[in-house]
């Protein structure tokens, strides 16, 4: 599978990703993909973001696998809208610098504001099985998520855990604009999800 063969929908964190960002880029540069928008991008609310995230979805080509794209805040998106995501809908999800928005009081200011997270309905995490395959990237030194934290995320949701190195959050400001390595890791994912499942000996 290519990323010619699927449909991406690019989910962003909070503040969303600013023109160098490595979402941003992949959207200019890969001809399936768009951006999920959202109406409010620094004042966050669960309910509007997951109703994007839904109807974006529901507009998609119906003759291409759907492929997520998320970063940050747009990972906990897409676990809030896992369970209300069509069955089948969703071919796979690429995670990446998960937002621990359970623990946000330890988060940096972004864009010269605090994430308030008993307002905007982003915490609890859900902690259950996405219902579609899923890779989680997370770096060991991500101040908005620890890497023991992005484990155990990992392993609710069913996720295939990639460890990052010390990468921070795996955005600008850590150096990641271009992300090539990102992309190459995103190859492998679209190439595993399109290989025939292995055949049971017994």
């Amino acid at each position: 599978m290519k990323t010619s063969d699927v449909e991406i929908l690019i989910v962003p964190g909070w503040s969303g990703s600013g023109p160098d960002h490595w979402q941003s880029r992949w959207q200019r540069n890969l001809r399936t993909a768009r951006r999920v928008e959202q109406s409010d991008w620094l004042h966050p609310d669960r309910d509007a973001w997951v109703a994007a995230l839904i109807e974006a979805a529901a507009t998609t080509a119906p003759d291409k696998p759907v492929i997520l794209i998320a970063h940050s805040l747009g990972v906990a998106t897409v676990a809030h809208a896992a369970a209300r995501l069509p069955a089948g809908s969703i071919a796979g999800a690429f995670l990446v610098g998960p937002a621990d928005v359970d623990n946000a009081d330890r988060w940096p200011v972004t864009e010269g504001y605090t994430f308030n997270k008993s307002h905007n309905g982003f915490a609890p995490l859900p902690l259950r099985p996405l219902g579609f395959p899923s890779v989680l990237i997370a770096s060991s030194n991500d101040p908005y998520c620890s890497f023991d934290r992005a484990t155990a995320l990992g392993a609710a949701w069913g996720s295939t855990l990639v460890p990052a190195g010390e990468a921070g959050h795996i955005n600008v400001a850590s150096g990641h604009g271009p992300w090539p390595e990102g992309l190459m890791r995103l190859g492998w994912f679209l190439k595993k999800l399109g290989e025939p499942p292995a055949r049971s000996l017994h």
